[in-house]
């Protein structure tokens, strides 16, 4: 896997389905074939960056 951000195969596994960049430092997760993409804030709760890729680039094909 490749992260969307900043192009790293730095990629770390968190859970089903759920990956962490160690380079750029968010969260993403795979559903429906599609790659949901989240900044963890100080506080630990998440911020959706969808809105920063197209369903292109979030597409994840298996």
């Amino acid at each position: 896997m490749i992260c969307p951000n900043c192009r790293s195969k730095n990629i770390g596994v968190i859970g089903p389905e759920q990956y962490y960049c160690w380079d750029c430092f968010i969260e993403l997760s795979v559903q429906n074939n599609m790659l949901h993409l989240h900044e963890v804030e100080m506080d630990g709760s998440l911020s959706s960056l969808d809105d920063l890729f197209s369903d292109d680039e979030r597409r994840v094909e298996k």
